[in-house]
């Protein structure tokens, strides 16, 4: 019997199908031997003949050029019996029938049915994979949700940095600065941030350079810390040539940065020691001097706030009302209306200017002598060069009629004062018709002629 597709038939051969294991010469020599005809000879060389047939029919059923399917398919197509090809099958059989095996077993021995792997081994507990098919994400246990964000590229940095800087020269809030580097991944290019910020407020005003101070200040222990700041500081000083291209004062600019992040604790105290007689690059030692000159001066106030002089609407009132008043003072002084000009504009209050002519037209009541003429003169010059608008102009002449009752009290000429003056600012086009005929004139009393007898006329 055979296994065949998985199944036992049972195979009838004929009498006429079995190979015989002697073909008709045999038989022949067979019947000469049962009559007694063979001689030793013949006897001999018949014996050798059926030793090599035995060897030959071994040699056949152990070849293994084909597979044991490829045997039984030629069968089941030629109605041939196993023994006429000369093939032996033997059920269950795992050799290899390419012929190409080396003898080995399959698997190291590590193969078969039921068996786990070979003897002797441990298996370690193997954390699911996602991409098995048979994975299934709620047997794994709770989930957990996480928003990971990508850090920024070295090329995308400055395109990323630049408008939430541009944003904060708006503003002003460093909280929101801190909030959207925080939402930021900058990686190891954190340190990065401090350095654009400073190159951008060196191209900008003195109320963007004092922004970005109070920004380094608010951001160091929150966001960067003092080593980041450091190697901030540390690129400026290299690339210092390239910004003087735009920015010729940089290296003064940068010395009062660096002083300024000193006193407010952002910078390391030893960041000026590690300089001293190693830097080769003259814009890097004058700005490092510019620093060190700056933190040794005596100070009333533990930071440098005015390193920046006084600027921007941030400043209070007061305080610049103050820088006005000292703007006028020292231009009746010395006259130079370039330096005036200069000085107002550093205070970058354009909203404010009014408080400038108010104050100007004030001093010319309270003061003698060609105050008048000097202060038409410089505000003619603000009016032609558009620094002062005719709002602010007319502003600021207004506050002066409104508030006239009082200054008369210490001023007892200021309203004979206040007319000759706006008839001389309309004369030099400074202000408009309606804006001196608006200007209050006290009413007198009159006397009579002497002939009527000295009596006051109603």
């Amino acid at each position: 019997s055979l296994f065949t597709c998985g199944h036992w038939k049972n195979w009838v051969l004929s009498f006429d199908d079995v190979d015989h294991p002697y073909g008709d010469e045999d038989e022949a020599a067979l019947e000469a031997e049962v009559n007694g005809n063979w001689t030793p000879q013949e006897k001999a060389l018949h014996e050798a003949r059926l030793k090599a047939k035995a060897k030959r029919r071994v040699r056949k059923s152990s070849s293994r050029s084909e597979s044991l399917s490829e045997s039984l398919s030629g069968e089941l197509a030629d109605g041939d019996s196993y023994s006429s090809k000369g093939k032996v099958p033997v059920p269950n059989d795992r050799k290899s029938r390419t012929g190409k095996g080396r003898g080995l077993p399959k698997k190291g021995g590590a193969g078969g049915k039921g068996v786990w792997g070979a003897a002797g081994m441990v298996y370690e507990v193997e954390e699911p994979d996602v991409k098995d098919p048979n994975y299934d994400e709620v047997a794994q246990g709770d989930t957990v949700y996480a928003t990971v964000v990508p850090e920024v590229d070295e090329r995308e940095l400055e395109k990323t940095v630049n408008p939430i800087v541009r944003e904060y020269f708006e503003h002003g809030d460093t909280k929101e600065v801190q909030m959207l580097l925080k939402e930021l991944n900058l990686g190891h290019h954190k340190y990065e941030f401090s350095s654009l910020a400073v190159s951008l407020s060196l191209e900008g005003k003195a109320s963007h350079r004092e922004l970005t101070s109070r920004l380094l200040r608010d951001l160091v222990g929150k966001v960067l810390s003092e080593s980041d700041m450091a190697r901030a500081f540390d690129k400026i000083l290299k690339e210092l040539p390239d910004l003087m291209l735009d920015t010729p004062e940089a290296p003064q600019m940068l010395g009062q940065f660096i002083a300024r992040a000193i006193a407010d604790h952002a910078l390391p105290m030893a960041f000026l020691d590690r300089y001293k007689g190693k830097v080769d690059c003259d814009h890097a030692r004058a700005a490092l001097d510019r620093a060190a000159v700056l933190l040794s001066m005596k100070r009333e106030m533990v930071r440098l706030d005015n390193v920046w002089g006084v600027g921007g609407g941030l400043r209070p009132v007061k305080h610049l009302v103050k820088e006005m008043n000292f703007l006028l003072k020292e231009y009746l002084v010395s006259g130079e209306v370039k330096e005036a000009e200069r000085c107002l504009r550093d205070l970058e209050v354009p909203h404010f200017h009014h408080e400038l002519v108010y104050e100007a037209v004030v001093m010319v009541l309270e003061s003698k002598g060609d105050t008048a003429v000097k202060m038409c003169k410089l505000l003619q010059a603000f009016w032609k060069i558009g620094l002062i608008t005719v709002d602010q102009m007319n502003r600021g002449f207004q506050r002066v009629y409104d508030e006239l009752p009082e200054i008369n009290l210490d001023v007892p000429h200021a309203h004979s004062i206040m007319e000759s003056f706006t008839d001389l600012c309309y004369q030099e086009s400074v202000i408009t018709k309606q804006l001196r005929d608006s200007c209050p004139s006290r009413g007198r009393k009159r006397f009579v002629s002497e002939g009527d007898g000295g009596l006051i006329k109603n």
